[in-house]
């Protein structure tokens, strides 16, 4: 997504070089402070040995030579330079000239290295340049036509919050230069963004299904009824995610899109669970003609029982597979997801069939039928 391998991604854009080195440098120190995190590292740190060759314009003027071919030359002898081609069969084969392996890997040899004067005199590259050793940067990186440094990171524990650990330690240690600012890519914003649309998305489905009930059901009691199971879903899943926590698995111990997903699917098949015992329970009264009392209940969850729980055994018997493999490579997502809807069909069921009767009981209202004479 950004580039990079990491999960974190700091980028940090600017115009000088020595003010993005200082403050990635900063990073770096402040970042290894926090809790989780582990190799951080600088993509395009300063300081890589250099050999530098600067040219004397007197000596070159004096001996006839020109600046560019001595930098030709020196191009030619240690990257090579393409003099010919050889053409065998269907392939076209290029031919370079270098110096050999020994000479090329010895730095201290540069100054040896000889150059043919206009007059055919040979020269030794040290009497016409000054050859020393410098420091200097591999790669300079851009984006969005500015300079940037690049700070990764690959936290021990949950990506999001040692994102948001990360965010508030640096702002308020790492004090930034006028032109500076940070950028925070990589699969940690990838996952905030996705979760803030599912989240969008649930909340517009959420409005939708409860005019849906409102309509079918016909008040406003039943639905608050039906939306009753939702918390009896919720507290399962959260007791196997705080579990998960306390048990160290950072992938199931957090809340992760997987994590999000599996709330979702979970708060249908509990909605579904509530809308088919309430629905019999009206059918009871409205249909059947039976008094609305606690042996009309009692009778409308003995006979929902057997649907709500082949719901909840099917669902869970196809999802322990991935339950399972939760950690491994590609159930990054599948694994919390079916942690949570297990952890929540546990619950909902056993409140769906104790509870909502109940709350039925005390709460709905259904119209019994008319008898016709």
């Amino acid at each position: 997504i950004s580039g990079e391998t990491s999960p974190v991604v700091i980028n940090v854009h600017g115009e000088s070089l020595d003010d993005l080195d200082q403050v990635a440098a900063d990073i770096a120190k402040v970042l290894e402070g926090v809790p989780g995190a582990a190799e951080v590292e600088m993509k395009a740190p300063p300081g890589s040995p250099r050999i530098a060759i600067r040219l004397r314009q007197a000596q070159l003027t004096a001996l006839g030579f020109r600046p560019l071919e001595v930098l030709e030359a020196i191009d030619a002898a240690y990257q090579g330079v393409v003099v010919a081609q050889i053409h065998r069969d269907n392939e076209v084969n290029a031919v370079a000239v270098t110096l050999d392996g020994a000479s090329r890997t010895n730095p201290e040899g540069i100054g040896s290295l000889l150059l043919s004067a206009p007059n055919g005199q040979r020269v030794a590259l040290s009497q016409l340049a000054d050859i020393f050793h410098t420091e200097g940067r591999d790669s300079i990186l851009h984006s969005g036509a500015r300079r940037r440094q690049t700070i990764t990171c690959h936290p021990k524990r949950d990506v999001q919050s040692f994102v948001a650990d990360a965010r508030r330690i640096l702002a308020e240690k790492v004090p930034l230069p006028k032109g500076v600012y940070l950028e925070f890519s990589g699969a940690s914003e990838a996952q905030a963004a996705a979760t803030r649309e599912l989240l969008q998305h649930s909340a517009l489905a959420f409005v939708g299904i409860v005019m849906l009930l409102r309509i079918v059901l016909g008040g406003w009691r039943n639905v608050a009824l039906v939306l009753c199971n939702l918390p009896f879903a919720l507290a399962g899943g959260v007791l196997v995610v705080y579990a998960a926590k306390l048990a160290g698995s950072a992938e199931v111990g957090a809340l992760t899109m997987g994590s999000l997903v599996g709330f979702v699917t979970l708060f249908g098949i509990t909605t579904r669970n509530a809308i088919m015992l309430l629905s019999h329970c009206e059918h009871l009264v409205t249909v059947d003609g039976l008094p609305w009392t606690l042996a009309t209940a009692t009778r409308a969850a003995s006979e929902r029982l057997v649907p709500i729980l082949m719901t909840a055994t099917v669902t869970a018997l196809g999802l322990l597979p991935l339950a399972i493999r939760s950690g491994e490579a590609g159930c990054e997502i599948e694994g919390p997801m079916a942690f949570v809807i297990l952890g929540g069909l546990a619950t909902a069921t056993v409140l769906n069939l104790l509870i909502l009767p109940a709350l039925a009981l005390r709460f709905a209202r259904f119209t019994p039928a008319r008898s016709q004479d």
